[in-house]
């Protein structure tokens, strides 16, 4: 008696765990309507570059779990969602969002476009910011990335955006 209420018991538990792990598709969303998780950013690296080349101001790209990174949720709230963040921002880098997130689907292009970016700058941990600037070759239409500098998590709003101005006045130096 015992044997059989034992194996109904995990058979039970199996039922469950297999039931949970062949969870409903993600839905999928159109390039039209995905937005950055952070209002104000961008989330299309040709949009970036086109705001980028047209105010001369590099690209700063948060490179984010944003549904499932702690660090990323922590780093957004300590920094990118404060005013005073907003306000530098816009004066001195463009904003570009490179989401990895576990629960929501992104546009197939988007995810292309992150999957590239994350290899091109070797992101193994998140959040990673990146600071950069992009040439386009008018043949091949390729970006070629110049680094300026990264960044992970930083707690405040001073110091964040002090590490990236002191790499932005390191690569105007080195011009």
């Amino acid at each position: 008696m015992k044997k059989l209420i034992l194996s109904i018991a995990l058979l039970s538990c199996s039922i469950l765990v297999i039931g949970q792990s062949q969870a409903a598709p993600k839905p999928t969303i159109s390039i039209e309507d995905y937005k950055a998780e952070n209002p104000g950013w961008l989330v299309n690296l040709d949009e970036a570059f086109a705001v980028s080349e047209k105010t001369g101001k590099p690209i700063m790209a948060n490179m984010t779990g944003s549904d499932w990174c702690g660090w990323c949720k922590r780093l957004t709230a300590s920094v990118f969602s404060k005013e005073e963040f907003k306000s530098w921002a816009e004066d001195n880098v463009v904003l570009l969002e490179v989401d990895f997130p576990r629960r929501k689907q992104l546009p197939a292009e988007i995810q292309k476009q992150n999957a590239g970016l994350q290899r091109a700058f070797r992101v193994q941990g998140f959040p990673t910011v990146w600071v950069f600037d992009l040439d386009k070759d008018a043949t091949t239409g390729k970006y070629k990335i110049s680094a300026i500098g990264k960044t992970g998590y930083t707690p405040t709003v001073e110091q964040f955006t002090g590490n990236i101005d002191q790499m932005l006045a390191r690569a105007q130096q080195a011009k």
